[in-house]
C-alpha cells in the first residue's frame, strides 16, 4: 500500500511541475525574450492586425503578391498538405486547375516557366513564403495592377530575400506578408 501512495504522490508532483510550472516558466521567458512571436507574429497595417508572419493566407488581389496554393484554403486551424501521391487523379486535377489560375493570372508566363511550387499546395498548407522564382513570375502582374515599377518591386524580393537553411538546405524565399505591406505603404493604401 506504501508504493501505491508513493506513486500517487510522485504523478501528483510531476503533473504539477510538467503540467503547469514548467509551461508557465517557458511561456514566461518567451513573452519576455521574443514577445513578437510569442504573440503568434501578428502584423499590423494601419493601427489594424491584418494577419501573422507565419501563416499565409488567400491573397487574390491583382496588385498583390499571392502565395503557394492551400490544400486547407488557409485555415490556420487545421493545417496539412492533401496527402495525394504522385499517380492520384485527385492530385493531377488539383495541379490542373492551380497551373489555370496561376496562367490567368500571370498572363504570357510560358506554362514551361511555372515552378512546381505555384502549383502544388506546401505540406502545411500555410507556408507564409514563396521561392524567388514565385515572386519573380508574379512581378508582371503586379506592376500592372498597381502602376509600380517592375525594377522597385525586383528590389523589393531582393531586400527582403532569405537564404538558405543553414547556409545549406531549401532555396531562397521571400516572405508574401512582408512584400505585401512593402507595396501597401509604397500606394499609401
Amino acid at each position: 500500500m506504501l508504493n501505491v501512495w508513493r506513486s500517487v504522490r510522485f504523478t501528483i508532483v510531476f503533473a504539477i511541475l510538467l503540467g503547469l510550472v514548467y509551461p508557465l516558466i517557458v511561456t514566461g521567458f518567451g513573452n519576455v525574450l521574443f514577445p513578437f512571436q510569442a504573440k503568434g507574429s501578428i502584423v499590423k497595417f494601419q493601427g489594424a492586425p491584418v494577419g501573422s508572419m507565419l501563416i499565409a493566407q488567400n491573397i487574390t488581389d491583382p496588385g498583390l503578391f499571392h502565395p503557394r496554393p492551400s490544400a486547407v484554403k488557409y485555415a490556420a486551424n487545421g493545417s496539412g498538405g492533401s496527402n495525394f501521391g504522385p499517380t492520384n487523379p485527385a492530385l493531377v486535377k488539383e495541379v490542373r486547375k492551380n497551373l489555370q489560375t496561376v496562367l490567368q493570372q500571370n498572363p504570357g508566363t510560358p506554362v514551361s516557366k511555372i515552378p512546381p511550387s505555384m502549383v502544388e499546395s506546401s505540406a502545411s498548407g500555410l507556408d507564409p513564403d514563396i521561392t524567388i522564382k514565385d515572386a519573380m513570375i508574379q512581378v508582371p502582374r503586379i506592376a500592372k495592377a498597381t502602376g509600380l515599377s517592375e525594377a522597385y518591386l525586383k528590389s523589393l524580393i531582393q531586400k527582403d530575400r532569405q537564404g538558405l537553411d543553414f547556409g545549406i538546405w531549401g532555396q531562397p524565399m521571400v516572405n508574401v506578408m512582408q512584400l505585401n505591406l512593402a507595396i501597401l505603404q509604397q500606394e499609401g493604401k
